[in-house]
């Protein structure tokens, strides 16, 4: 089959093509320009439908890696590196939440990117490159490359579109993740050296690393990803990000980067070290539930509406590092499905508050209230959006979060149920800061912002119908997880149980 025709080849670089169109459109031509990175991210999203669903090449009771995309690339020195992609249950809906939530984030910076249009939208449509290049490539060095890619976009959308302190934020972003990257790229090395091949289906073929190395090397991979989740306590990049990334940027850092650091555990460690893997498991549960107790604890206390949305997602994502170490099939499951439903909600909620950002220029939570009477539609949406986040039954948050706590209570890696009883109280707290925001900013006397957007000459208006058209997808899948998350759970099981099986394999040749 000819490379480009391939489908996941195709879904990687369709988005190039988009990017080769935009350097010929003069700067000028600003609406031009956003519509060829929309078109170009709506038809990369429609590839990833054909190639999952209705090309043939990828069959959902299948726990293997499918629509292989295989070359030998670099045999240089006995180096045996490969272009290597593919898709399975542990990825194919991380792929498809990439390719979803692309367009939508370009959608929301059409009058919110005003100054270098061009610029924007081609670092924008180049991050979505790395970011599927992370989920698909099957070779640790080809990894490595996506993974260090994502960074220089972001790295640009944050310190030239950001907020005032851009340029700290940007370089602390930067630092941050380098810094545990660096440890990995040293395991990769030794892996690939040693092993005598760097693609990840034959490292976990041939296993046979002894104990103690693979502590090493789990710990190595772990610096890198627990800085990407992240985890406590290496989250304070975190929020410097958010609060002064652009709203597009804010959504695609929540919805799909910090998915990479927990994609990263699912795909590479826990299935190459898994005796390291076990040993890990209750450390890696201790400070998951510090870190959910600890983020909503930090996002009660805040005064600027998006750190607040910042710091929940430190708790979120304890969840899902959790569930995920519970090593049993409930937790995983529940714990990809909590990426995806943290990409959808918390991306939303990133969403709107960029919104009645742009109206109002202020992120104080004091200065707002009364909002709802004046903006309907906005506080409908927002309170919807709200209840997932917290886990109201009915909506995505809960079914994540109650697999989570299901297979983390029953986990015998972790060795108690007292984190999955303490994280219980993460879901209280959470419920606690998100209805106290919506009170001060929705409910009660009209804030003192309606009159100082007035002295601007323009009074508060409700979402336009762009505004509700960017929404609105993620509004459908909120509901959609929450109502009859079969599909999405019978994307994953084979996959799932596939890993399981052969960590319960590994605990039983420890013993």
């Amino acid at each position: 089959m000819n490379f480009f025709l391939q489908p996941l080849n195709l879904m990687l670089f369709f988005p190039l093509v988009g990017v080769l169109v935009l350097l010929f459109v003069p700067s000028t031509q600003k609406n031009l320009l956003r519509w060829i990175a929309l078109l170009a991210s709506l038809v990369t999203f429609g590839i990833s439908i054909w190639a999952f669903f209705f090309s043939g090449g990828y069959v959902a009771s299948n726990p293997d890696l499918q629509l292989v995309a295989r070359y030998d690339w670099i045999t240089v020195a006995g180096w045996n590196i490969q272009y290597y992609l593919a898709a399975d249950g542990l990825s194919i809906l991380l792929v498809l939440l990439t390719t979803f939530l692309t367009p939508i984030s370009l959608l929301s910076t059409w009058t919110a990117v005003e100054e270098r249009v061009k610029d924007f939208m081609i670092f924008f449509t180049l991050l979505e490159v790395g970011m599927l290049g992370v989920f698909l490539a099957q070779d640790l060095f080809l990894f490595y490359i996506f993974w260090e890619f994502t960074l220089v976009p972001m790295y640009f959308l944050i310190g030239i579109w950001g907020g005032p302190r851009r340029i700290y934020a940007a370089i602390k972003f930067f630092l941050y993740t380098m810094a545990g990257s660096i440890l990995m790229l040293l395991a990769i090395l030794w892996l690939g050296i040693q092993q005598g091949t760097f693609t990840v289906p034959d490292l976990i073929a041939k296993g046979g690393i002894p104990a103690d190395i693979q502590w090493w090397l789990f710990l190595a991979f772990t610096a890198a990803f627990a800085i990407k989740v992240p985890m406590w306590p290496l989250h304070s990049w975190l929020p410097d990000a958010h609060v002064e990334a652009p709203t597009a940027g804010s959504v695609i850092l929540a919805g799909v980067l910090l998915k990479m650091g927990t994609y990263g555990f699912l795909r590479f460690n826990i299935p190459m070290f898994p005796e390291a893997t076990i040993k890990a498991a209750p450390w890696i549960a201790l400070f998951a539930t510090i870190g959910i107790i600890y983020g909503a604890a930090v996002s009660y206390a805040q005064s600027d509406v998006k750190k607040l949305v910042a710091y929940s997602s430190v708790s979120h994502l304890g969840f899902v590092m959790l569930g995920m170490f519970a090593l049993n099939a409930q937790g995983i499951s529940g714990a990809i499905l909590q990426m995806i439903n943290h990409g959808l909600s918390t991306g939303a909620l990133f969403l709107l508050v960029g919104m009645i950002y742009e109206q109002t220029h202020t992120r104080e939570i004091k200065v707002y209230g009364g909002l709802w009477k004046i903006t309907p539609v906005y506080g409908s949406i927002m309170l919807i959006v709200a209840l997932s986040s917290m886990g109201l039954p009915g909506l995505n948050g809960f079914v994540g979060e109650f697999t989570i706590l299901l297979g983390a209570f029953g986990s015998t890696a972790i060795g108690s149920p007292w984190y999955a009883g303490i994280s219980a109280a993460g879901v209280i707290m959470a419920a606690i800061y998100i209805l106290f925001m919506f009170q001060r900013m929705f409910l009660g006397p009209q804030g003192e912002i309606v009159d100082e957007v007035k002295k601007h000459g323009h009074a508060l208006r409700d979402l336009n119908w762009r505004e509700i058209v960017t929404v609105v997808p993620l509004l459908i899948f909120i509901f959609w997880i929450g109502l009859y998350p079969a599909p999405f759970f019978n994307l994953m099981a084979p996959s799932v149980d596939k890993l399981v099986a052969a960590l319960q394999t590994a605990a039983m040749a420890m013993h």
